[in-house]
């Protein structure tokens, strides 16, 4: 398949598979929230560190237009990074990220301190979408989705398996922490509060926290929504893998009438 981004330099060549569910020519949240990732993950740090948070805020709708990135570390220490990164499209800053990485070393913790086994059947077991309305998306043409518990885009709460994949940046790979970041961009599909014919669900933000990083290909959002009289709503969902839960994903969604 061919990559969503060609990066040279700071810039990235956007191609058409970045396109999202309300506009074909504004990119889904996922496609950005994964590349400013990537340009957080290749910022050398001190010491072994691993991603903990990442924290998306989409300032606009990110055009399917070329795109120049800036990310720099805010904060350096023995223990931690906090990085930033800016997307822009022209001279107009359309979204940005703050990602926290924490110092990784063996610790020998007591075994209840794990996460509960996720219980929900394994992608193999559930079945493919077939939702045309989300087939037709181009950023979900590189997208395999199956449904273990509720429906993909269907009223309720829902636990969905998401697998990347189309490559996000040319020629590099898709690592874990990319996966689980595409994946929570979907919290406010898994669970919608209405009809998604009749209304819209936009997020203005995205914020993932990881206990580990997920193991293999497929990753589950097992994801509500909880609805404000006001037309402001929280997606939030568990992140799992076939081993069990790993992280958690919440954004803050916007409701519309269509």
């Amino acid at each position: 398949m061919e990559a969503i981004y060609r990066v040279d330099g700071q810039h990235a060549d956007t191609r058409k598979h970045a396109g999202g569910p309300w506009d074909h020519g504004m990119q889904h949240g996922a496609a950005p929230s994964a590349l400013m990732l990537w340009a957080a993950e290749n910022l050398d740090t001190r010491a072994p560190m691993r991603i903990a948070r990442v924290s998306v805020d989409l300032l606009r709708p990110v055009p399917v237009t070329p795109l120049r990135y800036e990310a720099a570390v805010i904060r350096e220490g023995r223990k931690i990074q906090l990085c930033g990164v800016r997307l822009l499209a022209k001279d107009t800053e359309v979204a940005r990220a703050t990602v926290l990485k924490l110092r990784v070393a063996p610790q020998d913790l007591p075994m209840d301190t794990a996460e509960p086994a996720m219980t929900l059947p394994l992608p193999e077991e559930c079945p493919a979408l077939e939702d045309t309305r989300a087939s037709s998306t181009p950023f979900i043409t590189g997208m395999s989705i199956r449904n273990a518990r509720g429906s993909f885009l269907q009223p309720g709460p829902g636990a969905v398996w998401f697998r990347a994949d189309r490559p996000v940046v040319e020629g590099a790979p898709i690592t874990p922490a990319m996966r689980a970041m595409i994946a929570s961009d979907f919290c406010n599909a898994v669970s919608v509060p209405l009809s998604f014919s009749e209304w819209t669900f936009i997020n203005a933000d995205l914020t993932m926290h990881l206990v580990r990083y997920p193991e293999g290909e497929w990753v589950i959002l097992d994801g509500t929504t909880w609805m404000g009289p006001d037309g402001i709503a929280i997606a939030f969902a568990r992140l799992g893998d076939a081993h069990g839960y790993f992280g958690r994903a919440i954004q803050s969604v916007l409701i519309e009438r269509r």
